[in-house]
């Protein structure tokens, strides 16, 4: 809201003037959930912007007018971004302040924004990061696993046959991987990881982070994909953590004498996924190992 042509912003019942800003983009990090998750920082930085930029208006506005930041807003999203980007840039070269929002979270973390960024610091245009909430984070924090080295990994490709190749890339680095995921996708996702990257690997699944059903499932990507294949679609925002590669104690020797003797009572396949969840190694290489296997021994 406006009160004596300053901008500002109610924190409980109390209007809070926002001091005026230098010209910047600022980057600012909003709620992934619960709105009390915003910073005194962006609240002032949202009502002083000269220009409030947002991923989708119509979100923005509940954040906005929960803290009575009464403001004209404007989109920039992927779609529009070859229009309204330029025009970002002339605002800012005139002097302007511009404030970026995504619809939730820290922007361009999965959001449309970096080209902004590239563009405003090619022309000498200050970025100012106004941190806060982050989905990928929260989820790091809360699921038990190794957190001093980390990769975000975004969201893997829908196509079966790209989503493989995705995480057979990512299957030897020697860290934590968080990715986002669609909750209709969770489940196939899951059994790729698994097969991909070993289903005794130690993961979480967190689901509805900040909000009021909250919830943070671990286990191993085997043990994860079983339970969301045989549960209901689960609703809401989806973060999955994968811990870093199991330590390798067996030797070749020792997977290959382990492949041989599940291969005398099952099938390769069942024989494979079965020394997959046994060893953490990835399910496709131990079948590939024991077709060779079969090939050696003439048979």
């Amino acid at each position: 809201m406006e009160s004596g042509g300053k901008h500002s912003y109610l924190i409980g019942q109390t209007e809070v003037a926002a001091r005026p800003l230098e010209t910047a983009l600022y980057l600012v990090a909003t709620p992934i959930g619960n709105l009390a998750d915003i910073t005194l920082r962006a609240l002032e930085t949202l009502a002083a912007a000269d220009i409030l930029a947002c991923e989708d208006t119509r979100v923005s506005r509940v954040l906005l007018e929960r803290y009575g930041i009464r403001r004209r807003t404007t989109a920039y999203h992927e779609h529009n971004a070859a229009e309204a980007g330029p025009k970002l840039i002339a605002a800012l070269e005139a002097g302007k302040s511009v404030a970026l929002i995504s619809d939730a979270g820290t922007p361009l973390v999965s959001d449309p924004g970096y080209r902004l960024v590239g563009e405003a610091l090619e022309k000498g245009i200050r970025v100012v990061p106004v941190p806060g909430a982050s989905a990928a984070l929260a989820a790091l924090t809360a699921s038990g696993l190794p957190s001093d080295t980390f990769l975000f990994a975004g969201f893997l490709p829908v196509k079966t046959g790209q989503r493989k190749a995705r995480l057979e890339e990512l299957r030897a680095v020697p860290a934590t991987l968080i990715f986002y995921e669609s909750p209709r996708r969770l489940s196939e996702a899951l059994d790729a990881m698994a097969d991909a990257l070993g289903g005794g690997r130690a993961a979480a699944v967190g689901r509805e982070l900040t909000k009021a059903f909250e919830e943070m499932r671990t286990g191993t990507l085997a043990a994860l994909a079983a339970h969301y294949a045989a549960a209901d679609t689960p609703k809401g925002e989806i973060v999955v953590c994968v811990g870093p590669p199991l330590p390798v104690e067996q030797t070749a020797g020792d997977v290959d004498a382990l492949l041989a003797s599940l291969a005398r009572d099952m099938p390769a396949s069942k024989a494979a996924a079965e020394a997959a969840k046994m060893t953490g190694q990835p399910k496709q290489a131990l079948y590939r190992r024991l077709l060779e296997l079969k090939d050696d021994a003439g048979g």
